[in-house]
């Protein structure tokens, strides 16, 4: 009896082992082809500097569809909302071979303020602000232009609120210049930081209780017909 059941025990042992199926061997890992050995990796990529001199001299002007002025202030430490100008033309004389030469101009029309509230903006344009009725127009004109990097400069000038004239410096990078088609011209991007005191320029209501220091941001693009003015002198 004991011999029947230790038999019939090795032979459902047996069974089991041969039922259970083999574990099929791990692939082999592909070889790295020769392409993504010699291929660099992205940030290895070392992108290419911007040349001031390929730019095109000339007379350019605001791209109305792509300029954009916005500024930010401290709201009672609650925010920092954001504001723009909707309407304002620039004119930029470019001068790529002796870039400390060229000049750019900016006239803002005072009234397009633009908060995204209309009870706000008709705040801002009465006298305890931007007072539009007065000084309809906001001015920005260069007194020097200084290469700061291949595709940096810092932009000195005059900027004008409320009649009041102080000295203003942006922080300008260029985008990228280029023959462009949809423009039919040749554009010129940049953007720009600046920061000024509002209560410099006679726009100090509210303050200290909402910010007197205002960052200034622009964003613009400046295009050049093929057939251009020659620069103004």
């Amino acid at each position: 009896m004991h011999k029947t059941v230790a038999f019939a025990a090795i032979a459902t042992l047996t069974l089991a082992a041969c039922s259970k199926p083999q574990e099929a061997p791990a692939p082999a890992e592909p070889a790295a082809s020769a392409e993504a050995e010699a291929a660099p990796a992205p940030e290895a990529a070392a992108e290419a500097p911007f040349d001031v001199s390929m730019t095109v001299p000339g007379l350019y002007k605001s791209d109305a569809g792509h300029a954009y002025i916005t500024f930010s202030y401290d709201h009672q430490g609650y925010s920092r909302p954001w504001l723009r100008w909707r309407s304002w033309t620039g004119d930029l004389n470019w001068n790529p071979a002796a870039p400390e030469q060229s000049s750019i101009t900016a006239v803002i029309d005072a009234a397009s303020i633009d908060s995204g509230v209309d009870k706000f903006d008709e705040h801002l344009k009465s006298a305890d602000f931007f007072d539009v009725a007065q000084y309809p127009q906001i001015t920005f004109k260069s007194t020097s232009v200084t290469i700061d990097g291949p595709a940096a400069a810092k932009v000195a000038g005059d900027l004008t609120i409320k009649g009041v004239t102080k000295p203003l410096t942006l922080d300008v990078k260029i985008n990228r210049a280029a023959d462009d088609d949809f423009a039919k011209g040749y554009k010129l991007g940049f953007s720009g930081k600046a920061a000024i005191k509002r209560s410099d320029f006679g726009v100090d209501k509210y303050t200290p209780f909402v910010g007197d220091d205002v960052a200034i941001v622009v964003e613009a693009e400046f295009v050049m017909p093929k057939e251009a003015p020659a620069p103004a002198q």
